[in-house]
C-alpha cells in the first residue's frame, strides 16, 4: 500500500520503519497536513496523521478527491472519535488514542507505529480492523486486532 505520513518527527521514523518492515511504501513528511502539503497525498492509498494536522471536512474532502481511501490518525483533535473507526467522504478512518502520543515513551511510540502498520496491513488485505471497524457490516472477513 502507498501511504504518506505527515508531521513525522525524526525519532518516530525509526519506529515506523521497524514496524513496517518494508511492507508498505510510506513517504515520511515532516510538515503538517494542510492545504500547502495536501498534494503529497496524490496517488496514495492512505494518509497517516499523528498530530497537529488540519483535519477539517474540506481537507478530508480534498484527500478523497485525490484518491485516498484510508486514514490513520493519532491526534487530540480526532480523539472525540474515542478510538472508533469512521467512514467520512468514503475514507475509512482508524484512530489511535492521542494519549499514547502525548506520553512519548519508547513503548508508546512503538505501539503507535505497530497499530499504524497493522491498520495498513488489514486494509491492504481488504479485512476489517476488528470491533472498531467502521465497515464491519460490509466486510467479508472480520478479524480482531491485538490490543
Amino acid at each position: 500500500m502507498k501511504a504518506v505520513a505527515y508531521n513525522i518527527n525524526p525519532f518516530e521514523r525509526e519506529f515506523l520503519a521497524k514496524a513496517n518492515q518494508k511492507k508498505h511504501d510510506i513517504t515520511l513528511i515532516a510538515n503538517q497536513l494542510s492545504y500547502d502539503t495536501i498534494n503529497y497525498a496524490d496517488g496514495k492509498d492512505a494518509v497517516i496523521v499523528y498530530e497537529n494536522g488540519d483535519m477539517t471536512t474540506a481537507i478530508i474532502e480534498k484527500l478523497a478527491s485525490l484518491g485516498v481511501k484510508y486514514m490513520v490518525t493519532c491526534s487530540a483533535q480526532m480523539d472525540t472519535a474515542k478510538g472508533e473507526a469512521k467512514i467520512i467522504n468514503g475514507i475509512k478512518i482508524a484512530h489511535i488514542s492521542a494519549d499514547l502520543l502525548q506520553t512519548r515513551t519508547l513503548d508508546a511510540l512503538q505501539e503507535i507505529a505497530v497499530q499504524t502498520i497493522s491498520n495498513l496491513d488489514f486494509w491492504q488485505q481488504n479485512k476489517c480492523l476488528g470491533e472498531d471497524c467502521a465497515c464491519a457490516k460490509d466486510c467479508k472477513t472480520i478479524l480482531s486486532r491485538k490490543n
